[in-house]
């Protein structure tokens, strides 16, 4: 049974977003998330300059990508359902402040060992910024669901979006570690806070730990839609990914020569997804949480005609852009409100196997981009890109059909 238990502290009156959690809590949780995923992506633009401040190669240097997806994956599989077994504020706190302390320690890295030990370790307990998602659901009441997740989401993507330009800024003005030191400042100061204003939430699930990693793998057994909408968010991110890994090449090439600087302003389009996450929560909130699926993932294979026709076209790329990202946070959004809405006690683990699959697929797309590059240059990308999204699609459509077939009674 969910133990909710209030502060036992007075808590001034504010008026409620949704259900519960006011407005001023779910702008601190939206917030929170975004700094705390941001650090994943700090290192991206400042990768040259810590290669040549550390001495490293190019390949070590890269591996400090590499090491944030990986203990970001890690962290899903073996810290995120946790929050079915311990108290959940001070699993979030815990989280935020050790987050912190890595993020120190990346800060102080004297060599590539210890940056990369930091960068890993960040990154493992930065699915804080999940806990805090799925905290933020099991808070508010089921008709506002999705309006709660797209908010908290929007934070948690526009960390990932502004963290690089944020970090090359504050490079120019103290170095490569200044964002390091000024996020762990920023995370300690967030930790305080959801200490002081979050209820507490103890949703024990009476097994050990051990137990519990294993009902979290069984879950992609057991539970059906968790399948379904798993591999629909897999090849969702692979999409999505593919862009975003490729399309520094096409800007830097003979038909664009853009800058490093101005490339990285090109990723503030990503900005679009901000809009579109809470939107797609609020029409899940009034039942159409099936549409905006579809809808999405459509939008997902149509943006890639107009991202093909921006080898040599400024206008569809960015326009291809725009969609790509609007659809593919719409396609997230509803799959959460999907899986959230499953079984409310077995929620975190249910988040860390959607999540985990979600990532895995954005990691398969991202090293599929590399060949597609290589052997059919822009025109290769756009195939493999739409190839994924049109997969995405079909893989709804024949959800949908598998649902009803079970289900005829049921509104889709």
């Amino acid at each position: 049974m969910t133990n909710v238990m209030p502060r036992t502290t007075p808590r001034a009156a504010a008026p409620e977003a949704a259900g519960g959690l006011s407005r001023g809590l779910l702008l601190l949780m939206s917030v929170s998330t975004g700094l705390v995923a941001a650090g994943n992506y700090f290192a991206q633009p400042l990768l040259d300059v810590i290669r040549q401040d550390l001495q490293l190669s190019t390949s070590t240097a890269a591996m400090v990508v590499t090491a944030a997806q990986a203990g970001y994956a890690l962290g899903l599989i073996l810290l995120l359902p946790l929050g079915d077994l311990l108290e959940r504020r001070r699993l979030a706190v815990v989280l935020f402040g050790a987050t912190a302390v890595f993020l120190l320690m990346s800060a102080a890295a004297p060599n590539g060992a210890v940056l990369l030990a930091g960068t890993a370790l960040a990154a493992i307990t930065s699915v804080a910024a999940q806990v805090l998602v799925t905290f933020a659901v099991a808070l508010a009441d089921p008709e506002h669901r999705g309006r709660v997740v797209g908010t908290v989401m929007s934070g948690l993507l526009l960390g990932g979006l502004l963290a690089r330009t944020v970090s090359g800024m504050l490079s120019e003005f103290g170095g490569w570690r200044t964002v390091y030191w000024v996020n762990a400042v920023l995370l300690t100061v967030v930790a305080v806070l959801l200490l002081r204003v979050l209820p507490r939430l103890h949703t024990p699930a009476g097994m050990s730990y051990p137990s519990l990693l294993r009902s979290t793998v069984v879950l992609f057994r057991t539970e059906p839609v968790l399948r379904w909408r798993a591999v629909i968010a897999a090849l969702s991110l692979a999409s999505f990914n593919v862009f975003w890994t490729s399309v520094t090449f096409l800007l830097v090439g003979d038909h664009y020569s853009w800058s490093e600087a101005v490339i990285g302003l090109f990723g503030l389009v990503g900005v679009a997804g901000t809009i579109a996450t809470p939107v797609a929560g609020r029409l899940a909130d009034r039942g159409y949480v099936q549409w905006v699926s579809g809808v999405g993932t459509a939008l997902l294979a149509m943006s890639w005609l107009a991202i093909a026709a921006g080898a040599t076209s400024l206008v569809w790329l960015l326009a291809g852009a725009i969609a790509l990202t609007v659809a593919q946070q719409s396609v997230l959004n509803s799959n959460q409100n999907v899986i959230y809405a499953l079984a409310p006690e077995i929620r975190n683990r249910l988040n860390s196997a959607f999540m985990t699959a979600f990532f895995v697929g954005g990691a398969a797309g991202s090293a599929l981009t590399a060949v597609a590059w290589v052997r059919g240059g822009w025109a290769g990308v756009s195939a493999l890109g739409g190839a994924l999204a049109l997969a995405t699609f079909l893989v709804w459509v024949a959800e949908r059909a598998s649902t009803t077939r079970r289900s005829p009674a049921l509104p889709a």
